[in-house]
C-alpha cells in the first residue's frame, strides 16, 4: 500500500491513524534514503502514542526509549553501525525481553541480529518536501494493521 505525504502535517496524520491501531507491541522497519522522512514519521508516531516531551533522533545513541500511555517505544537508528554485531554491545538481548513497539531506522544494518518486522515501511522523497510511504506486512499483526489503515487513510 502506498500513501502520498505532501506535508509534515500529512505525515503526522498518518502516524495518528496508525497509533489508533494499538501497535504496541510490534516491530516496524523504517527504510529509505537520507532525508526520506523516516525520523519525521517515527517522531510523529511517538507523539501520536502520547509522548509529550521532545523526541530526539537516536543517530548517535543508536536507541532511545519512550514511555508512553500506549506502552514502551524503542526508537533505533542504525545508520552509524559499522557491523551488525555491534547491536550486542548496546544490549539488544535486553531490549528483546521488553514488550515494546520497535521503530527501526536503517534495519538492513542490523541484519541477522534484529527480530523480524511486523511491518516494513519504505519512505521516499517524492518532490520538493513531499514524501511517499509504502507499507508491506511481514506478519499477521502487520497484515491486521494494513487492513485497518485504508479505512481511515486515503491510499494512492
Amino acid at each position: 500500500m502506498i500513501w502520498d505525504l505532501p506535508t509534515l502535517a500529512a505525515t503526522e496524520a498518518w502516524a495518528g491513524q496508525f497509533a489508533l491501531l494499538t501497535p504496541v507491541p510490534g516491530i516496524v522497519y523504517l527504510q529509505g534514503d537520507l532525508g526520506a522522512g523516516k525520523t519525521a514519521l517515527a517522531r510523529a508516531l511517538i507523539h501520536a502514542l502520547g509522548y509529550t516531551a521532545v523526541v530526539r533522533s537516536p543517530t548517535y545513541t543508536l536507541v532511545e526509549e519512550y514511555d508512553t500511555p500506549a506502552g514502551l517505544i524503542l526508537h533505533f537508528d542504525l545508520y552509524r553501525l559499522l557491523e551488525a554485531e555491534e547491536l550486542e554491545y548496546i544490549g539488544l538481548r535486553d531490549y528483546l525481553e521488553k514488550s515494546a513497539l520497535w521503530l527501526v531506522e536503517w534495519p538492513e544494518r542490523g541484519s541477522g541480529y534484529l527480530p523480524a518486522p511486523d511491518l516494513r515501511v519504505q519512505m521516499s522523497l517524492a518532490e520538493a518536501s513531499a514524501h511517499s510511504l509504502q507499507a508491506q506486512a511481514e506478519s499477521a499483526r502487520g497484515e491486521g494493521w494494513l487492513t485497518a489503515l485504508p479505512s481511515v487513510l486515503e491510499e494512492r
